[in-house]
């Protein structure tokens, strides 16, 4: 397992994300983190509209992974952290690191103010 392993198994899973694939995101995840899956995919911004790989570092026996991740309301950045299990990368943890609200486009905030409401 290298960080080039760990980039592409991260990249994939945002591109599940951002295409609403949840089964698919979830593919790497341990099985200790499908046992909580709701408080996991509480952290995302879902639906999702963008989703990146900020940065992947070794740490300590495994890797962390940085992902970026867009929503309609919100964007956040979830540190990952990634441990080879049976020769495969899993994802055994996932925590937020920031939370930011996504800004109104002119649009949709005039569309507000005139009496309609924007579909979530």
């Amino acid at each position: 397992m290298d960080e080039d392993t760990i980039r592409e198994r991260a990249q994939a899973l945002c591109d599940a994300l951002v295409a609403g694939d949840i089964d698919l995101a979830t593919s790497d995840f341990s099985p200790e983190l499908r046992k909580h899956l709701g408080e996991v995919i509480a952290l995302l911004p879902l639906p999702s509209t963008e989703a990146t790989v900020q940065s992947v570092n070794r740490g300590g026996s495994g890797f962390e992974a940085a992902l970026r991740l867009v929503g309609e309301t919100e964007e956040v950045v979830i540190e990952t952290r990634w441990k080879d299990r049976d020769g495969k990368p899993t994802m055994v943890e996932a925590s937020h690191v920031s939370k930011t609200p996504t800004p109104v486009q002119e649009g949709e905030a005039a569309g507000e103010a005139d009496g309609e409401v924007a579909a979530s």
